[in-house]
């Protein structure tokens, strides 16, 4: 009888706050419902649905059931935004939803497989504080990653930045560009890795030089392409590919194609008379009763005179990304992306010691054509083209086809002189190839796990050369420093199987080979690299690299907001071409791959209002290369010895209320030769994150500083020779954008202070002594000064 009583007690109590909540809302709240759902029609559990007012920034959150429904209620009428994030599916975001009093929208929200995560996935829970983290791991993670997130790309970055400085508020990262944010060719350090020890794609598909795995900030992805990024400080599992994945990779994200039409035209203009200009075209959903068809264009240019002197920059760049959905099953897209880059730079990049104490640290060139540092005899035009054909459908029963053939071009032409103006002081220089490939990943999923297989395949044709050549006529000599053309073969077949043990562990295991292939051609040339080669014209080397690279991973749900994991993964690279910069071209034993193991442990926990990502890494490398710059800034590789990489590293965003949050991060770790436990060079031994942001209303503000703690530069193979003490970089970020019902909303005011406290630290020395003591000679990297912007955006989205 009384767990009868009991029974009815309940149902009366929920009956009654049913009731109450009932009466509590307002007789003209409209309401939000729909259903989540997969390409195959299916509906989607345990989505996290947050819609947002675009007259307030308030939000409302709630997950989808297990059949995929949603409902939203008591919301004011107004005009709001839809963002659905689920695991393994690429956030869907639609804005421009207007509700009329007393209102009900139904809306159907399909979300797409296989493309990264933009957003945070919080599975099981809703957590406000990793919806406003500027960067953070997610709940599936199963090695240590960060993604950043658009939110900060759009609101707390210069709008000329690129990829380097959009990381650089990430745990552990750093770069300089002493030209000034977003004006010059920068690079990314972290855990000791520099750039070439780890690999860089856009949407899955890797790219890197092919003489070695290295990049280029300024070219193929300006800022204005990048949605996101998801920053993975880990060689990954078996199926992430790539040429140097042992160092971690960094993945960026082209701009999704929105739902709704936008058009937005920006002016910018700031310091060093830098100036863009830029047009968004967003065609929403097309194609007649079925809108099958929708497009993001982007065109800017870019126009800068540099904080160094005479250290001009012009590009011109723009992107198409273009998806036509064939059936419920199957999407197509289409991406063409072109940068044309003008630059008087020098190869040096950089003053002396004495150049800084006679003219001031922003000094890089000369006007006066007497000088050997004249920037008429120092330019770039490097041009770029990345093209991508990608299908992604569901193929029943489980199977999952996602694979993207691609193309792309670098080709740059630098003239450059020494320092001196004779008939063979200055260099014409080419380094240009063509790529063709494609990315392939095929998967089936099961009540038991997840098993994936695929495999990247490369093809790649270079062409390198040096010549020197008199700066005044540009009339180059019979002979070169070098000439080689060659090609390049890259593949690797994977596969791994992701176990569900239980519903909340999880263990993945797999296996891939990386091979390589190099049909390398050297010329004869004037006895700089190779020689005369006894009188043959040139020489043939035929080289084949490979490596097996197995990997193990288990990831713990503690609870539906708590996540543990640990990884064991092995990684590889391949000698850079200069190993056959032998005289004669005689190469009598070919170096093997680098090679290294990684371990990690890693935790992520996610509250309403914090997040907190934790990880512990151990990695070791075998004899890997490095580089050092020779007088005339041209690089030097060497290999080095085996070397250990170690360290914590921790991640949070606090939600304080009223809009306001504040990021933290900081890491602490060495990277050191086993055999004499020196330093390897860019590795600080510690950094720091704080960040304060406000985000309420339409408007941003963001107070951002990492300090970089102290390291050390080699001198050539010396390691651990000079010192750089830790620096600041501080910037402080304030926007404005109309939301609302109003035709003009995404229009837009930002301001940007990068730099805030004007700190011109020296932040690299490349030592121009043998005995690495200080010398007029020395050839600095510093800090560029403050730097100001002020950009205008003009936005017209009709009503959907």
């Amino acid at each position: 009888m009384n767990s009868v009583l009991n029974r009815w007690s309940r149902v009366l109590a929920v009956s009654l706050c049913g009731f109450v909540r009932l009466l509590a809302q307002p007789s003209d709240a409209a309401t939000v419902t729909g259903t989540v759902l997969d390409i195959a029609g299916k509906g989607i559990p345990s989505a996290a649905i947050s819609v947002k007012s675009e007259a307030n920034g308030s939000a409302r959150q709630t997950m989808s059931g297990t059949d995929g429904k949603f409902s939203v209620a008591g919301l004011p009428a107004g005009t709001y935004s839809i963002e659905v994030t689920a695991p393994s599916f690429a956030t869907s975001r639609r804005s421009g939803l207007k509700l009329a009093a007393g209102g009900t929208e139904n809306v159907s929200i399909s979300l797409n497989v296989g493309e990264l995560s933009q957003t945070v996935t919080v599975e099981g829970t809703v957590s406000v504080a990793a919806e406003m983290a500027p960067s953070q791991s997610t709940l599936e993670a199963r090695s240590a990653k960060s993604e950043i997130s658009p939110e900060f790309i759009q609101n707390f970055s210069s709008p000329v930045a690129d990829y380097t400085e959009l990381l650089n508020m990430a745990p552990g990262t750093f770069s300089v560009n002493p030209n000034g944010i977003g004006l010059g060719d920068s690079k990314t350090y972290f855990r000791g890795f520099a750039d070439g020890q780890y690999t860089m794609t856009v949407d899955g598909i890797p790219f890197n030089d092919t003489n070695s795995p290295t990049h280029h900030s300024w070219a193929f992805f300006p800022g204005q392409f990048i949605a996101g990024i998801d920053f993975d400080r880990s060689p990954g599992s078996a199926s992430t590919i790539g040429p140097t994945n042992f160092g971690g990779s960094i993945n960026m994200l082209s701009r999704s194609v929105p739902y709704g039409m936008n058009i937005k035209a920006s002016a910018m203009y700031g310091s060093f008379n830098t100036r863009m200009l830029a047009l968004d075209l967003d065609s929403g959903q097309f194609g007649g009763k079925s809108k099958k068809s929708s497009f993001v264009i982007n065109l800017h240019q870019m126009l800068s005179d540099g904080y160094q002197t005479y250290n001009y920059q012009k590009r011109i760049a723009g992107f198409l990304k273009y998806q036509y959905r064939l059936s419920d099953r199957t999407t197509f897209t289409v991406f063409a992306g072109l940068v044309d880059l003008w630059t008087n730079t020098p190869n040096t990049k950089g003053p002396t010691r004495a150049q800084v104490d006679q003219f001031g640290d922003n000094y890089l060139m000369s006007g006066d054509p007497s000088r050997a540092d004249y920037y008429g005899y120092n330019f770039y035009h490097v041009q770029t083209d990345f093209e991508y054909f990608g299908i992604k459908s569901d193929l029943g029963r489980g199977w999952k086809l996602d694979t993207k053939m691609y193309t792309y071009r670098y080709w740059n032409k630098q003239n450059y002189n020494g320092t001196t103006i004779t008939k063979t002081s200055a260099v014409d220089k080419l380094n240009g190839y063509r790529k063709v490939g494609d990315v392939l990943a095929v998967n089936h999923e099961s009540a038991r796990g997840i098993f994936r297989t695929g495999l990247w395949f490369e093809w790649a044709y270079t062409d390198r050369y040096q010549i020197p050549s008199d700066p005044r006529t540009w009339v180059d000599t019979p002979l070169g420093n070098f000439h080689e053309q060659f090609i390049t073969k890259s593949f690797q077949p994977f596969a791994e199987y992701e176990y569900k043990i239980t519903r909340d562990l999880s263990l993945t295991g797999g296996l891939k080979l990386a091979n390589y292939n190099m049909n390398f051609t050297q010329y004869a040339d004037n006895g700089k690299t190779v020689g005369s080669l006894n009188g043959a014209p040139y020489v043939i080397h035929d080289a084949t690299f490979r490596s097996w690279m197995p990997s193990l991973d288990a990831r713990y749900k503690l609870q539906t907001n708590w996540t543990v994991y640990a990884q064991f993964a092995t990684g590889s690279v391949i000698p850079p071409t200069n190993v056959f910069d032998t005289k004669g071209a005689l190469v009598a034993v070919l170096p093997k791959p680098t090679t290294t193991k990684t371990y990690q442990l890693g935790s992520v926990l996610k509250f309403n209002r914090v997040t907190l990502d934790v990880d512990g890494y151990y990695s070791h490398f075998q004899n890997p290369y490095s580089n050092a710059p020779d007088p005339s800034g041209e690089p030097i590789y060497y290999q080095t010895g085996p070397s250990n990489t170690k360290g914590v590293e921790a991640e949070s965003n606090i939600l304080i209320g009223y809009g306001f949050s504040l990021y933290l991060n900081g890491t602490l770790g060495s990277a050191k030769y086993q055999n004499t436990g020196l330093w390897v060079q860019n590795a600080p031994k510690n950094t720091e994150t704080i960040g304060f942001t406000y985000q309420l209303r339409g408007w941003d503000l963001g107070f951002f500083n990492k300090r970089i703690g102290a390291m050390y530069n080699d001198n050539g193979s010396t390691n651990q020779a000079v010192a750089i003490d830790p620096f600041n970089v501080t910037n402080l970020f304030l926007n404005y954008t109309v939301r609302g019902d109003s035709y003009l909303r995404g229009t837009k005011v930002r301001f940007g202070l990068n730099n805030l406290l004007d700190k011109h630290s020296i932040v690299g020395v490349n030592p121009a002594l043998a005995s690495s003591a200080v010398s007029p000679n020395d050839i600095l990297t510093m800090l560029p000064a403050r730097s100001v912007s002020l950009t205008v955006t003009f936005g017209y989205a009709p009503a959907h």
